[in-house]
């Protein structure tokens, strides 16, 4: 029997697209979707930066909380083209997600600087959602475990149990996102057990954060996903661009939740 089920979340990430006009279709839908969700069930979207006071005028009121897609490592001063997370605080933002494997690989973010960001996050008043993942060489090396928990440790390390505990970490292996392929639930599941007890290890605090899934989740196997004991929700990329498909993954998430 599965162990009882914490309250899910499930979290849109647009990555690099949008319009002023789409997006105003995608939110009006979302904020109506999502009206219809029970209580138990949160839902988020983190927008292109350029977007935020658009995405703050259409939510503002409404039960979908929105963020970033990355933060800065510093609080102010010359470094040209950053977003500060104070700055996304002014516009009333929720989630800054961090360490996503796009930043890790096309940017080359260190574990150490994610650490840092999440720092930031956390003192400008925004909830962190640390990704973590390994690549389909590192996966079929089986290291998966020693890749995830050294960049989950790396961010453990710099902070207290408190600033630990208010973290949402999401596993995204690399070799599924935006491929199509999605881990099964087995091996979502076995990863989300081994972050959980990782968490744990930090303070008792730590043990329930949210433990997201992201890589390819659709309508078709997000419940699934979903029903799984460590798996709290999801964050969304491809599917999060099209009202229909995110509301019915979030749908996905009411009914697991409901289940336990």
């Amino acid at each position: 029997m599965l162990k009882q089920q914490r309250a899910k979340l499930v979290v849109g990430n647009w990555k690099m697209h949008g319009r002023l006009a789409a997006n105003a279709a995608l939110l009006q839908a979302v904020v109506q979707g999502s009206d219809e969700m029970p209580a138990d069930v949160r839902v988020g979207v983190c927008v292109p930066s350029p977007y935020l006071a658009q995405t703050q005028l259409l939510l503002e009121g409404s039960r979908v909380a929105w963020g970033v897609q990355d933060v800065s490592a510093f609080t102010h001063g010359a470094y040209t083209g950053e977003v500060a997370a104070p700055m996304v605080v002014d516009f009333g933002a929720t989630f800054a997600i961090v360490g996503h494997s796009e930043r890790r690989a096309y940017h080359r973010e260190s574990a150490e600087l994610v650490a840092v960001k999440t720092q930031r996050a956390l003192e400008a008043g925004l909830t962190p959602i640390v990704c973590v993942g390994e690549t389909l060489e590192e996966r079929e090396a089986g290291s998966t475990e020693r890749v995830v928990g050294a960049q989950l440790d790396e961010v453990l390390a710099k902070l207290s149990v408190q600033e630990a505990a208010r973290l949402v970490v999401a596993y995204e292996p690399v070799w599924a996102i935006g491929t199509g392929k999605s881990a099964s639930s087995e091996q979502a599941q076995a990863v989300h057990a081994f972050l959980r007890a990782r968490l744990a290890a930090k303070g008792a605090a730590v043990a329930d954060v949210p433990l997201l899934y992201g890589g390819s989740v659709k309508p078709e196997n997000a419940e699934e996903l979903f029903r799984q004991s460590d798996i709290d929700g999801g964050l969304i990329g491809g599917a999060s661009l099209k009202d229909q498909d995110f509301l019915a993954i979030c749908k996905a998430a009411a009914a697991t939740s409901v289940a336990g």
